[in-house]
């Protein structure tokens, strides 16, 4: 599986005529090689070449089992860099995460008189956006649970409790259900504070005729889920429920479009043209979707500006929103798998609006 995924990226690489990368990303190296570690301040990088090199560069303190490729063992008083700089070649590009730090960067450059680098991120970002059979069986799990959670969070509110109450009993959840940890903080918004996006939940009350948004994620076997769900306290205006409707509905559209060879802006635009349609159009702030996998942000978008085009095996978010300040916010998110002819929303909770608590 591991070599599978280096050739891929090998080709890539060849592709452009790139002879050498090096990854540092945790997330990319245990993608690339199965070694999970969490390196904090010290270097951890796998060195690539066309040839089919494999370097992996570790700190002493790191506990690793043996893998199928080179092993550079440093400790915190060797020059690491000069380790890494004799594996280089220095007359040929090198491309670079485009996460890795200068402190680690700078002094390589020194180190390899006349390196020229250039991003190298895209040939293991793009391999890692095409999940294999495995990935895509852990995240369909993952989505499965995350209903769950949904469900039981929205029976669980009630008129009266705080963000932080409703927070902590969707954390406990994740935790009975076997999640290792979330994806990302819970976001509980009521009333006004649904107009923020990434608002974090305080001690702000449920009321009647507030809007209630719950985005939230599990992590479970190193992957990621997201699902957004928007409700009512015990009663909506007819404002809020025509908002609701045309954020679920622009949500459809964009869903019912996803097949592979469409362009991943066109699936956006589907969703805030809609949007517009109605006069909401600057009140929809933020790109239609993002990709996912062992982080709940991947690289690659569902955005004006991704002209790239879907394929087969994809997972992305496509979740559309209206934020009002001062007022409310909706917003509604499944994530949709690739196949081959069209695409499967990962949620099954019900989209429509309805009056809790």
């Amino acid at each position: 599986m591991f070599q599978k995924r280096v050739n891929q990226v090998i080709e890539k690489m060849k592709t452009d005529g790139l002879k050498q990368i090096l990854v540092s990303e945790p997330c990319s190296i245990y993608y690339l090689t199965g070694v999970d570690v969490g390196p904090g301040e010290r270097m951890f990088a796998l060195y690539l070449n066309d040839e089919g090199r494999k370097v992996l560069f570790l700190n002493t303190l790191f506990t690793v089992e043996q893998k199928d490729c080179e092993e550079i063992w440093y400790s915190d008083t060797d020059d690491s860099i000069s380790m890494l700089a004799s594996v280089i070649d220095s007359k040929e590009t090198l491309g670079i995460d485009k996460d890795w730090t200068a402190r680690f960067l700078i002094p390589l450059m020194e180190k390899c008189e006349g390196l020229k680098v250039v991003l190298g991120s895209k040939y293991v970002d793009a391999t890692r956006a095409i999940k294999d059979e495995k990935e895509i069986e852990c995240m369909i799990e993952n989505s499965q649970i995350n209903d769950v959670v949904m469900e039981r969070t929205r029976d669980f509110i009630s008129e009266g409790m705080t963000e932080k109450q409703v927070e902590a009993f969707i954390l406990e959840q994740y935790k009975l259900l076997g999640c290792q940890k979330v994806s990302f903080p819970p976001i509980c918004s009521f009333g006004a504070n649904g107009a923020d996006p990434h608002h974090m939940p305080d001690d702000s009350v449920l009321k009647a005729g507030d809007s209630i948004v719950i985005d939230i994620g599990g992590k479970k076997d190193r992957y990621c889920s997201d699902m957004t769900r928007t409700y009512f306290c015990k009663e909506a205006s007819d404002e809020y429920k025509k908002i609701h409707d045309i954020v679920r509905v622009a949500n459809e559209k964009a869903e019912e479009i996803i097949r592979p060879g469409v362009r991943l802006c066109d699936i956006d635009l589907t969703a805030r043209n809609y949007i517009a349609s109605f006069g909401y159009g600057e009140y929809f702030t933020h790109r239609l979707g993002h990709f996912i996998g062992q982080t709940d942000h991947e690289f690659g978008d569902v955005s004006s500006t991704n002209t790239e085009t879907v394929k087969p095996g994809m997972i992305f978010s496509i979740e559309p929103g209206i934020y009002l300040p001062n007022k409310m916010g909706v917003r509604v998110e499944d994530l949709v798998l690739v196949t081959e002819d069209g695409c499967i929303v990962l949620n099954k909770v019900d989209k429509k609006y309805a009056m809790i608590g």
